[in-house]
């Protein structure tokens, strides 16, 4: 099994950090029936960074702890794991879909398109998809009160989150030097 280095540990915490704050301070909450029905800002900002830079494994623990350690911060209602799942699905599912479109290439190369496909998939299926899934079902909130505005908000935030990324990842290259062999996927400017 592979080691975590401390420089990783160290980007993971700063970015589980940034997720608290930006979720549960930074962030506009607009209740549906009673729970928290949507979210607008950038919470997800730092886990998908995290997954798309540091790899899927990361961007999972970045997104689950960022959840945990949320919930003792300021807790909103009972704890549901559910939440924590889809959290770290955020960090998991932008990295396996970058794995996947670089794979073969001989320097990992993103365009702008790859990174828009990530960001695309990771909050079609936890925002739209898995959210109101789990609140019907936890707390009877009806879908087809919750996914309309979702579908609003995505649309929104999708390009939006693109840009923010490809972005940040051009500014971590120069930061994030990771040793000989192991360079963070190079973002280019080319769309595919």
């Amino acid at each position: 099994m592979k080691k975590i280095e401390a420089k990783m540990l160290t980007r993971m915490a700063l970015l589980i950090a940034l997720n608290i704050l930006l979720s549960r301070m930074l962030s506009i909450r607009i209740p549906l029936g009673g729970v928290e029905g949507l979210r607008i800002g950038f919470s997800s900002l730092p886990v998908i960074f995290a997954g798309i830079f540091l790899g899927p494994l990361a961007g999972g623990i970045v997104g689950a702890l960022g959840d945990l350690a949320g919930f003792l911060i300021n807790p909103m209602g009972p704890y549901m794991p559910h939440f924590t799942l889809n959290a770290a699905l955020r960090g998991i599912i932008p990295g396996l879909v970058v794995l996947l479109l670089i794979r073969g290439r001989e320097r990992r190369q993103i365009g702008l398109f790859p990174l828009f496909l990530s960001v695309c998939s990771t909050l079609i299926i936890t925002e739209i998809f898995l959210l109101p899934y789990f609140h019907e079902t936890l707390f009877g909130l009806s879908r087809i009160v919750t996914v309309p505005p979702r579908i609003i908000q995505n649309v929104i935030t999708i390009p939006v989150y693109t840009v923010l990324l490809f972005s940040l990842g051009r500014a971590a290259e120069k930061i994030f030097t990771t040793g000989p062999g192991r360079e963070i996927p190079h973002l280019s400017s080319k769309i595919w």
